[in-house]
């Protein structure tokens, strides 16, 4: 941990409190965490015995105690902020529901064959926190020329922390690493095999368009999602639950998140989730659904990974097509992969008013 001091309000030492109790973090280590936080606002005794009937330990206890006893003439933490009730729009009615559903799966299994040959630069972040408290630090930034040919993909390692590299192949890197978040993976959430169960779930805005979001779940013993621990020398296949965001007026998928289910206890790796995000893109004046960011986080012990890849510079593939790696472009912005609420318009059908009967 960094033993910075560090500026906090009583609220947020009680999440990051609740968090090391929830991943069985040493008790010296976070009273030590503690007794470096600096309030911004009161600590309330009743907070400190919530947390202590939560299971927080016995030395973090008593520097949370010193804590509270310190904030006593500082002002009291503000009351949270009033929900604003949002406008309620309707689901789709079940005909709806199927129709859509039954388009988006189409579009999906036919998603390969409207893509071009083409070429990317994919960058990846990697991130890593040994304290298991969200704490991340960079480790490193790999560029490399991503090419789709013939339905499938390669990778080819460019640049390492803004230098060029030889002669290192995707899966060489070391650490957490990953691939066919946006091929392979897209191909079997919608394949006739897998069988996932779908049921609407909310409307959201994604990149200012309106979304489709449903709820789809792919038992393990029909899924191929496989996750290797190098520590452990051992494979394993998990299934996986999630959401798929589609536009509503392309029933196009723009995003999909997953999260693993049914990893084995003794396995290393844990909490497995995944965000795919899609955009529209020009590639030789047509416009085509194509990868924007992904991003996966993994937990192995107090070990937490997450990698960030974005994908810039599409080319249609040739052997003349050179892209240019001397530069780190710029993060995607975060409100590009954010999900908005939905707000109400003129395509939404208002709901049945019932007269009464005179």
């Amino acid at each position: 941990m960094a033993f910075a001091q560090l500026t906090m309000t009583s609220d947020q030492v009680v999440t990051f409190i609740r968090s090391s109790i929830q991943l069985h973090h040493d008790d010296r280590k976070v009273a030590e965490y503690v007794k470096k936080i600096k309030l911004k606002d009161k600590l309330e005794d009743r907070k400190v015995e919530e947390l202590q009937g939560l299971g927080a330990g016995p030395r973090t206890l008593a520097a949370l105690r010193d804590l509270s006893a310190a904030s006593t003439s500082l002002p009291e933490a503000p009351p949270p902020a009033p929900v604003v009730p949002r406008p309620t729009i309707p689901p789709p009615d079940s005909v709806e529901q199927a129709e859509v559903l039954h388009e988006i799966i189409d579009n999906a299994r036919n998603y390969a064959k409207t893509l071009p040959d083409y070429m990317c630069l994919q960058v990846t972040r990697r991130r890593m926190d040994d304290t298991g408290t969200e704490n991340w630090r960079l480790m490193d930034t790999i560029q490399e020329q991503l090419s789709y040919v013939d339905h499938k993909e390669s990778y080819k390692v460019v640049m390492y922390n803004g230098r060029s590299v030889a002669n290192i192949q995707h899966g060489e890197l070391g650490g957490s690493t990953s691939s066919g978040e946006f091929g392979s993976i897209y191909t079997e959430i919608f394949s006739p095999e897998t069988a996932a169960d779908f049921d609407f779930d909310h409307w959201a805005t994604l990149r200012g368009k309106r979304m489709y979001v449903f709820a789809f779940k792919v038992a393990q013993s029909r899924s191929h999602y496989t996750i290797y621990s190098g520590d452990a020398h051992r494979t394993i296949t998990a299934g996986y639950h999630g959401l798929i965001y589609a536009d509503r007026d392309t029933k196009m998928v723009m995003r999909y998140k997953m999260e693993c289910d049914n990893i084995p206890a003794d396995f290393p790796v844990k909490d497995v989730k995944l965000d795919v995000n899609y955009d529209f893109t020009q590639i030789a004046g047509s416009r085509y659904v194509l990868p924007l960011k992904t991003e996966i986080r993994a937990r192995d012990g107090k070990y937490m990974s997450w990698n960030e890849a974005e994908f810039h510079l599409y080319r249609k593939f040739g052997a003349d097509t050179t892209i240019k790696f001397d530069t780190d472009p710029e993060p995607i912005p975060t409100d590009q992969t954010e999900e908005k609420p939905a707000t109400p318009d003129a395509k939404d059908k208002k709901p049945e008013v019932k007269k009464k009967q005179p």
